[in-house]
């Protein structure tokens, strides 16, 4: 079973590969999606984030969800060494930990139905389970300067790998220590985690760091990187040429 939807802004694409998965799967899946951008989107007013900005909801009105997201990302910021804030301008934007936390959820939710070879991709940002007709999952890094290209594939198994950059969205990305400056060192930073929430979330605060990002991920244990600066030069982590697929 596979299918793409367009939620959220972007493509998102859920593969099962165990032969009993059903539409109903995927349609479980989706409509969770659907939730979280509802819940999260700053684009639409309705939502609870938009609600929580205008400061309009007390805390006890937060739903558990938005609790939830409001600890993780404190955390993360922690975590990061400040590095990472969804706070700018005094606007809170949880767009940079919402993705990986909710294709991990997704995630969970079909190893919840019993299914163990599956492929979740949102806007890039990919967790996946078991393998695909006995080997690891084949994951593409994107060429930052050539979006039809691959710069390497990956084989992956039971891990998430997320990639934050300029490519596609521009600058949405900022250095909290130093917001006005645009992030133009790096262009592609991509890390590989036990799961897509922890390798989102230090994706997008080690692209913050610019070129010392790589150096954060080599520190971190259980997690890979690969860097690619504005020259087109790649720095990658010391454990990373191992999940590298070579014809």
């Amino acid at each position: 079973m596979k299918d793409t939807r367009l939620i959220m802004g972007m493509p998102i694409t859920l593969e099962i590969l165990d032969p009993s998965a059903s539409q109903g799967d995927l349609d479980h899946v989706f409509a969770y999606f659907e939730y979280v951008d509802e819940t999260f989107s700053t684009y639409k007013t309705s939502s609870e984030i938009s609600q929580f900005n205008r400061g309009e909801l007390t805390e006890e009105q937060y739903s558990p969800d938005l609790h939830t997201i409001l600890v993780l990302s404190e955390q993360t910021k922690k975590d990061t060494n400040g590095y990472f804030d969804i706070e700018h301008e005094g606007v809170c934007d949880p767009s940079g930990i919402v993705k990986g936390w909710a294709i991990h959820n997704a995630a969970h939710k079909l190893r919840e139905r019993g299914w163990q070879n599956f492929y979740i991709d949102a806007g890039g940002d990919v967790e996946v389970a078991g393998t695909k007709d006995g080997h690891p999952w084949k994951i593409g890094i994107r060429n930052p300067f050539n979006r039809n290209q691959n710069v390497k594939i990956l084989t992956l198994s039971d891990q998430g790998i997320a990639t934050s950059g300029t490519a596609i969205r521009g600058q949405h990305i900022y250095n909290p220590y130093q917001p006005a400056s645009p992030l133009e060192d790096i262009v592609s930073l991509t890390v590989i985690g036990p799961n897509v929430y922890e390798a989102d979330r230090f994706a997008t605060a080690a692209f913050a760091m610019g070129k010392e990002g790589i150096v954060f991920i080599e520190k971190l244990a259980g997690f890979e990187g690969y860097m690619i600066d504005i020259h087109a030069r790649a720095t990658f982590t010391s454990g990373f040429e191992r999940y590298v697929y070579h014809q």
